[in-house]
């Protein structure tokens, strides 16, 4: 299954939520959500700064991964990025050919 990183802040209500539900009830929030979109859960990481949560997942595909996206933004209590993640051996494989793009101003 493809990996996904998910990068989020929680709103002033959601960390009112957090604090009441704890990190543990986040986490198992957060899993069974994931689990109800096909997918499964890495790692999920806590931290200040830009970012709040940071959530590894496996998911079916970038639909199952945007549906998921889509019900946290609406919740209102979460505003987040996901970034589709590549193996170096995904990667390499891009790397094979080469992609024809002109630059702006280029010739």
């Amino acid at each position: 299954m493809p990996k996904y990183l998910y990068q989020g802040s929680y709103s002033p209500e959601g960390v009112i939520g957090l604090m009441k539900d704890k990190a543990s009830g986040r986490k198992a929030a957060v899993k069974a959500a994931i689990k109800s979109a096909g997918g499964k859960l890495e790692a999920i990481y806590f931290g200040f700064g830009a970012e709040d949560v940071t959530v590894i997942m496996d998911m079916p595909d970038s639909i199952a991964a945007a549906r998921l996206a889509v019900a946290v933004a609406a919740s209102g209590m979460v505003s987040g990025i996901t970034t589709p993640l590549l193996t170096v051996e995904e990667m390499d494989k891009a790397l094979t050919k080469d992609a024809k793009y002109k630059a702006p101003g280029e010739e």
